[in-house]
């Protein structure tokens, strides 16, 4: 049999050779003293015999277990072992020291006995949720104990609202909403068993905010959100936040305003646009956020996210200033009129085709209300997602999810028209080409995605050159009063800036009326705006 030793003698241990009379130290410093040693020992015969055996032992696939000791003529004279091959060797180990576990060198997989280990691993599935830590528990036991100390008989729903706010953290206008919940059956009062049981034994004390409310509203057979499920809180919102007080006498326009807040609320955060919010985008959206600072925030007006009455004032105002026959409906001819005409028929055809979004009025050729708020929410801000999801839909005529040069072309036409007959220098589409490339700077200069428009800050403009002719005036110009409002306060939206310039108007459109009739008390018998 021929062995052939391929390895390197650097990478031989000292301490394995195990030769008494020779220091490892010695043979550290003289790697060819290990390997002259190596090769003496190959060629001893019981070194073949014996690596011939362990050869067709592992071709066999029978276990290798060596133990003991093959010594040389001259080594046992000196009651000495030979040194053992080293590690790294091609040829295989004729000795080992410990088990292996894992194939051997020689390619054959070798039998190793062992004992399973059993690992204990910990419960990571909870079905009601991972119950809560024991000291939390028992401080929101504590707090529960203080709460309902002197009341025997359990909380009323006036009673509840600080325990909902201070011990649950959720918005006081959940109250009665909570309270239901563990009032199943209708008596009146919490106790402070059923509130523990529903709270603490129910691991609702553990879950995050949007989950809490999610679980809350959502109906029991249902995996999301319905428009109907927000309703309770809003009526809630509205009967006790000190920022509503005023519309306790015109139930009309409570509805009106709680519909609005829905609207924008499904708008910005119903991404699927099936009016079914579901968890993951109630976690992903800021209305958490926005329904605490409503409910911290005397002053409605300043929660700009959904809740601002002021927002819900010029939305119902404008709505009203196109639906000249007020049958809560809008046609074409009605919308072509919004923004002093600032709008192509093409678009408008576009919208009513319903391409963009399906309307809900149910009538053929009729915008509804809720239609109107999708409508102004993404023409006065173009910079949100949702607006430009709504405008991309309407200019990709064939639907194939790019913009094309001739796409562009048919809407910019009847601007480049426009432009004409208001005697104003054109510009030609050649030029506008140009232009909205760089503003956009597209993957591929041949066609524009909606991943590329979701890309660039200007892209808003982009709609407003093909479409909205006092708009796209008004970004030619570059109009410093804009400029310096967007300067002022960088983090308010456009539709933020143009719900405030228009509430100012529509306010002192209102006074100037009231002053020509006498009394500020006086209104439009056909149109009640509490204001």
């Amino acid at each position: 049999m021929d062995l052939d030793y391929n390895g390197d003698s650097g990478f031989l241990d000292p301490e394995l050779l195990q030769l008494n009379e020779v220091s490892c130290l010695a043979i550290k410093s003289n790697p060819y003293v290990a390997h002259e040693l190596f090769d003496q020992w190959l060629s001893l015969p019981e070194t073949t015999l014996l690596v011939k055996s362990l050869f067709n032992k592992a071709k066999t696939g029978v276990p290798l277990n060596i133990t003991g000791s093959v010594s040389s003529p001259k080594a046992s004279s000196r009651n000495s072992v030979p040194p053992l091959s080293p590690r790294s060797s091609s040829s295989g180990s004729p000795r080992i020291t410990k088990p292996r576990v894992g194939p051997s060198v020689l390619g054959s997989p070798l039998k190793v006995l062992s004992e399973p280990v059993k690992e204990l691993i910990p419960q990571f599935y909870f079905q009601n949720g991972r119950p809560p830590p024991k000291e939390l528990k028992e401080r929101c036991l504590f707090r529960c104990n203080q709460f309902f100390y002197g009341h025997p008989d359990g909380l009323q729903l006036h009673e509840f609202k600080p325990l909902t706010k201070e011990i649950c953290k959720l918005p006081s206008f959940f109250s009665a909403v909570l309270f239901k919940k563990i009032d199943v059956a209708g008596t009146g009062v919490v106790t402070r068993d059923a509130f523990v049981d529903y709270w603490i034994n129910g691991n609702m004390l553990v879950k995050d905010a949007a989950t809490l409310i999610y679980t809350l509203l959502k109906q029991p057979d249902l995996r999301y959100l319905t428009q109907e499920d927000f309703k309770p809180i809003l009526r809630e919102l509205l009967a006790t936040h000190p920022g509503l007080e005023f519309l306790q006498g015109t139930p009309e326009f409570q509805e009106r305003y709680a519909e609005t807040v829905i609207y924008r609320i499904y708008y910005y955060m119903n991404r699927a646009g099936d009016s079914c919010l579901t968890l993951r985008e109630l976690k992903r959206g800021n209305l958490i956020a926005a329904m605490q600072h409503a409910d911290d925030e005397e002053d409605i007006n300043k929660v700009l996210r959904y809740f601002s009455y002021e927002h819900f004032y010029v939305i119902y105002c404008k709505f009203w200033e196109l639906d000249t026959d007020h049958d809560f409906l809008i046609d074409k001819e009605n919308l072509i009129r919004y923004g002093n005409h600032a709008l192509t028929y093409r678009i408008v055809d576009r919208i009513f085709s319903q391409v963009p979004r399906k309307f809900t009025s149910n009538v053929d050729g009729k915008m509804g209300y809720e239609d109107f708020v999708y409508f102004i929410l993404s023409e006065e801000d173009k910079s949100s997602e949702p607006s430009l999801e709504y405008w991309f839909k309407c200019v990709d005529l064939d639907g194939n999810g790019v913009i094309t040069r001739n796409e562009m072309q048919f809407f910019y036409e009847e601007q480049l028209h426009r432009m004409e007959c208001m005697a104003q220098e054109p510009v030609l589409f050649e030029d506008i080409l140009c232009q909205i490339v760089d503003m956009i700077g597209p993957k591929d200069e041949g066609y524009f995605t909606l991943r590329d428009l979701k890309g660039s800050k200007l892209s808003g403009s982009v709609f407003n050159i093909l479409f909205n002719l006092n708009k796209f005036m008004a970004f030619e110009t570059r109009d410093p009063f804009l400029i310096r409002q967007e300067r002022e306060n960088p983090t308010l939206t456009e539709w933020d800036r143009f719900a405030h310039r228009e509430y100012i108007r529509l306010s002192m459109e209102e006074d100037a009326d009231d002053a020509s009739n006498g009394s500020a008390d006086v209104w439009d018998e056909s149109f009640e705006a509490p204001f």
